[in-house]
């Protein structure tokens, strides 16, 4: 099993900036690629990042790409998104979450966090 807990959430203005955290407890952590997917109010569960095990790979979604970075460290079992130009389309619940494999794909991940909430104002 692995345990995942999301922090780091708040409400923002758009342009600005927020820094996700998720840290994790359990099996390994370095086995797994870890991905940040976000849910806004009425709408599906959506893949925003993700990244490899070995930190030597990163992907994101279109509507990120350029302003959102996620990282990892792996001597503290924690995964970072940090987000700037931040807009208001980008309210949701963020999610982080720890799969097998490198995915966009939210069922191909097995362990999930319980999510923290991003609010971007006008």
């Amino acid at each position: 099993q692995v345990q995942l807990v999301e922090s780091g959430g708040g409400l923002v203005q758009a342009g600005g900036s927020l820094t996700l955290s998720c840290a994790a407890s359990g099996r390994t952590f370095s086995n797994y690629a870890m991905g940040w997917f976000r849910q806004a109010p009425g709408k599906e569960r959506e893949f925003v990042a993700v990244i490899t095990r070995s930190i030597s790979s990163t992907n994101y979604a279109d509507s990120v790409k350029g302003r959102f970075t996620i990282s990892r460290d792996n001597a503290k079992n924690t995964v970072y998104l940090q987000m700037n130009n931040l807009k208001p389309e980008d309210t949701a619940v963020y999610y982080c979450a720890a799969g097998a494999i490198v995915s966009m794909t939210s069922s191909h991940y097995g362990y999930w966090g319980q999510g923290t909430q991003v609010t971007v104002s006008s």
